[in-house]
């Protein structure tokens, strides 16, 4: 049972819950994505998964199975973990502190919100995609609903950071001694969010216009995300090494792996509907080397938010501990944001330029480390689900 009184105040960073119950949903997907055929559709549908469980052995049907039980069962805490933040959030907004909260550095903490409600139409296509018979017959139709629906996402994010940079811009009160981390970075990861969100349509539709529109749009907050992310990395690392890392916050440094990720996931995208859509040549050799360097990037980020954290005690004191609190939930996105960007290295970067063989003994060696990444993914996702989120066994055996 979740709480409905928190220990702490809330915190908009709570919803980072809901988005890695989302992530987690949508990494099973990329398994279905790259290990079934689906030589019909971009993604894997329902045909699909009924062409498996009709004609597959008895293995793959185990995998497939299994794949889609992880993915109800992720999506299910996703909308779970969203709906009980909305509850928490409109009590929320009624008191002092969301006052407090829109006057200081934390008012940036917003921003999770439009990140999750992007991650939430992601989960929805996967659903649909999966689950719905024929809906891939519709999916034209679809499309430029998705592309509203991110848009407008966009705009609520738009809004958020606009008027925070205003306030800081004008009032010049950005206090550098608590902002000593990349945690304000979630504003441009929820902006790649939707990036990787437009630019899905960009990759997929046949239709010119729809493909364009995508594009654009896709294009936009892309080029804000990554202006937005050098500054604000630049920034974080200068306070960081002038003052040492807030020690709460030490999980920030590994924002860098889903922004990689989901501008990295964007640029094959759009690379692809400008090939398919415009009749751009498509080179798969620089796709290789993009996302190895994508790729290399996280690596760095990864081993150094892991030797700080181990320094600091985090894993210790916050995810085994009892410090955790809501900014905890940022460990779960960066696994989540490694895998996927892991396999899409493995299938996009290499099998597709031949340098292993899909299927072959590199291949799922290569994939290990990324599956061993995930599985400690799920393992942080429900331990601070359980010290943070859920009701103390006693409590919710007297409430029952």
């Amino acid at each position: 049972m979740l709480r409905q009184r928190l220990n702490s105040p809330y915190s908009p960073l709570y919803f980072l819950a809901a988005l890695g119950g989302g992530g987690l949903a949508v990494s099973f997907y990329i398994y279905l994505m790259f290990l079934l055929p689906h030589p019909d559709t971009p993604m894997v549908t329902f045909t699909d998964l009924r062409r498996v469980f009709d004609q597959g052995d008895a293995v793959s049907m185990g995998l497939t199975a299994a794949a889609l039980l992880a993915i109800a069962v992720f999506a299910f805490w996703h909308f779970r973990l969203l709906w009980w933040n909305a509850q928490q959030w409109r009590a929320f907004v009624k008191t002092p502190a969301y006052t407090e909260l829109k006057q200081g550095n934390a008012e940036i903490s917003l921003m999770s919100i439009p990140l999750t409600l992007a991650m939430s139409v992601n989960v929805l296509f996967v659903l649909g995609a999966l689950f719905v018979p024929g809906l891939w017959s519709v999916v034209e139709w679809l499309f430029p609903l998705a592309l509203l629906a991110f848009a407008l996402i966009g705009l609520m994010g738009l809004r958020i950071l606009l008027t925070y940079f205003a306030r800081v811009l004008v009032g010049g009160k950005l206090d550098f001694t608590t902002n000593n981390s990349l945690a304000p970075m979630i504003s441009l990861f929820a902006l790649s969010m939707i990036t990787v969100g437009l630019a899905a349509p960009a990759s997929m539709s046949h239709n010119s216009t729809t493909i364009a529109v995508a594009i654009a749009l896709s294009l936009f907050f892309f080029t804000i995300a990554a202006l937005l992310s050098l500054i604000k990395l630049v920034n974080g690392f200068a306070s960081m090494m002038a003052q040492g890392i807030n020690e709460s916050a030490s999980p920030s440094l590994w924002i860098m792996i889903p922004i990689l990720t989901l501008l990295g996931i964007s640029t094959i995208r759009l690379t692809h509907g400008l090939h398919h859509g415009f009749d751009n040549p498509l080179n798969m050799s620089s796709l290789y080397v993009l996302s190895a360097i994508i790729l290399s990037a996280q690596i760095l980020f990864g081993l150094l938010g892991y030797a700080v954290m181990q320094r600091l005690g985090y894993f210790r004191d916050y995810l085994r501990g009892n410090k955790g609190n809501a900014g905890s939930f940022a460990l779960v996105c960066p696994g989540v944001a490694f895998f996927v960007f892991g396999m899409f290295f493995l299938n996009i970067g290499l099998t597709q330029n031949h340098i292993i063989g899909h299927g072959s003994w590199a291949y799922f060696l290569l994939m290990a480390p990324f599956v061993w990444v995930q599985f400690k993914t799920i393992q942080a996702f429900f331990l601070l689900k359980q010290r943070i989120l859920n009701e103390p066994r006693a409590a919710a055996a007297e409430a029952a």
